[in-house]
């Protein structure tokens, strides 16, 4: 039997970038902690349903819930050092439960809708958006219509309006957020640019 949920997929921007440089330890100790974030920034009924790699599904019955999820999650994650930025996708609609897995079109479009949304920035689809309560108070950016693999039609995309109150600083090697600068490595003919480690440094006059 189907129902109507409130989906959520949230990725880490950049763990390929830091899996490379840093190691698969150090990444799944970052997994962990995105884990235990994202748990505690689980707002209303949202829950976690399953991860797979650096994604996390949540879902909620709630649009309204899984929003202020989404704005915690983003919230929390910019202020942690030397973590990742997250990016998300939101989508409301039918799915087939089995076996506790999910099945049908909401659970694909879901995860593409992630996969188009950059760094740090947390899109959802219009029939998402239709959902939320006419008391929510969360700016949503639109972001015109887009296709989507496999969707016959267009979906009208809106942007969560989550934008940092500081400018943010990002390793360029690792993508890892830089948020003390008077800690971070340098180099003297690079300003403005700082890099979590030495290894991240050098790597970088490697190349540049």
């Amino acid at each position: 039997m189907e129902k109507h949920i409130a989906m959520m997929m949230a990725d880490l921007s950049g763990y390929t970038a830091l899996t490379e440089t840093h190691g698969a330890s150090i990444a799944a100790d970052l997994v962990d902690k995105y884990l235990a974030i994202v748990h505690k920034c689980l707002m209303g009924d949202s829950r976690v349903h399953e991860r797979s790699g650096d994604e996390i599904m949540i879902i909620s019955p709630s649009a309204d819930n899984l929003l202020a999820t989404a704005r915690m999650i983003s919230n929390v994650t910019l202020r942690e050092e030397h973590f990742l930025q997250v990016h998300g996708g939101m989508h409301y609609g039918p799915v087939l439960q089995r076996n506790n897995h999910f099945f049908g079109t909401t659970i694909n479009l879901t995860s593409r809708i992630a996969s188009k949304a950059g760094a740090g920035k947390f899109w959802c689809s219009s029939a998402f958006v239709n959902m939320l309560s006419p008391a929510s108070t969360y700016h949503l950016l639109p972001q015109g219509n887009h296709s989507f693999k496999n969707i016959a039609d267009q979906i009208a995309i809106f942007q969560l309006d989550n934008k940092p109150n500081n400018r943010l600083y990002i390793d360029p090697v690792c993508r890892m957020l830089i948020l003390d600068t008077d800690k971070a490595i340098t180099q003297e003919n690079k300003p403005g640019v700082y890099f979590c480690s030495a290894h991240c440094c050098e790597t970088y006059s490697i190349y540049h």
